[in-house]
């Protein structure tokens, strides 16, 4: 609730001072040249406060948001040059979308009616976008926000916290049963990609993602100290995984054996090819083909490493340290796998306690 008082100051002019009451918020005062004027800024500013547009800093009546995202954009992102073009592009479409607003005029609704303009359009492949994606914009947006708030002082608050995010579809657990990891391996063996068999079955006993793999250089397989050292991951961070006999042996099948110690594992054959990095993504395909396995990708094969692995009884911190996630949700899904093992567990343990 909104006050006003007269003061008269020594040299005889009058202003009036306003102040806004209001439960579960910040008491909010400013001073005003005429009745007018305090009250019109008690009434605007209240309204602000109830529909969750109106900061204490005035910051946020400066900078529009097209501004915030620039700035996040030039002096932020350069930190993280691997997720730099992917979180350039979600936050310019924020930009387009929203940027011209004022910090202090991004409401949750100007932000929930993107969202809801984000579902319901098509990629350029003429789907609707996915959930999962819109999320990730979300994400682009919250994070630029937060910077804004604890290091830039334009916010005080992020308005982005009052929005839902859309319902994801449930992670695919299509995975390999043993029968068909053996006919696909089989069917790889006989490809005349050289580099085939060698990459799939490296994705099921490593759990590594297709990116990792390819990404190898010779350096970064340490066979004396038996570990694979990854420099380049989803989530930027490094992580090393168990160099095994079996993996071993399809590192000394490729090609590139023993060549430059800088050079790729998968490296190119073709000459026409700058980048050197290899591509079995056909000869994969009529893999599965040969092997009669259907509703199948790439991915799944990380899947289906992490499925055998939670059925010989990995526990979720071993999960989460070879497949490389940050949050015990990501390996969850993964946690029917293993009652098995539980249930071994638990009898071993009630024997040792039954009389």
């Amino acid at each position: 609730m909104g006050t006003i008082r007269e003061y008269k100051k020594r040299d005889g002019t009058i202003s009036y001072h306003a102040e806004i009451r209001l439960r579960g918020h910040p008491i909010q005062r400013e001073s005003h040249r005429t009745k007018t004027l305090a009250k019109k800024w008690i009434q605007d500013t209240e309204s602000a406060i109830r529909d969750g547009r109106h900061f204490k800093t005035a910051e946020a009546k400066r900078h529009t948001l097209g501004e915030l995202i620039d700035r996040f954009i030039l002096q932020w992102l350069p930190k993280y040059p691997k997720q730099k073009s992917k979180q350039t592009a979600l936050l310019t479409w924020w930009k387009q979308s929203l940027g011209h607003l004022l910090l202090a005029d991004l409401t949750p609704s100007a932000i929930a009616e993107a969202r809801d303009a984000l579902l319901k359009e098509t990629t350029r492949r003429k789907t609707q976008r996915s959930a999962s994606t819109v999320n990730r914009y979300l994400a682009a947006l919250s994070k630029a926000l937060s910077i804004a708030i604890t290091e830039w002082g334009w916010l005080e608050d992020s308005p982005i916290t009052k929005v839902s995010k859309p319902g994801e579809a449930p992670g695919r657990d299509r995975f390999l049963s043993l029968e068909e990891k053996d006919r696909l391996l089989t069917a790889c063996q006989a490809s005349p990609n050289l580099y085939l068999y060698p990459l799939v079955n490296l994705s099921i006993l490593t759990a590594m993602r297709f990116g990792e793999l390819i990404n190898l250089r010779w350096e970064d397989i340490d066979f004396h100290q038996r570990k694979i050292i990854l420099r380049q991951t989803k989530n930027g961070d490094s992580r090393v995984i168990p160099l095994t006999d079996a993996a071993e042996s399809c590192f000394k099948l490729c090609p590139t054996y023993q060549a430059n110690a800088k050079g790729l594992i998968f490296r190119s054959q073709r000459k026409n090819n700058p980048h050197g990095i290899v591509s079995v993504r056909r000869t994969f395909e009529n893999a599965l083909k040969i092997a009669g396995i259907s509703n199948f990708r790439w991915h799944d094969l990380r899947h289906t490493a992490a499925s055998y692995l939670a059925m010989n009884g990995a526990t979720q911190g071993e999960l989460m340290a070879i497949l490389g996630h940050r949050s015990p949700h990501m390996t969850r899904r993964y946690a029917h796998f293993s009652q098995d093992h539980l249930g071994e567990l638990l009898q071993r343990t009630n024997n040792k306690l039954t009389l």
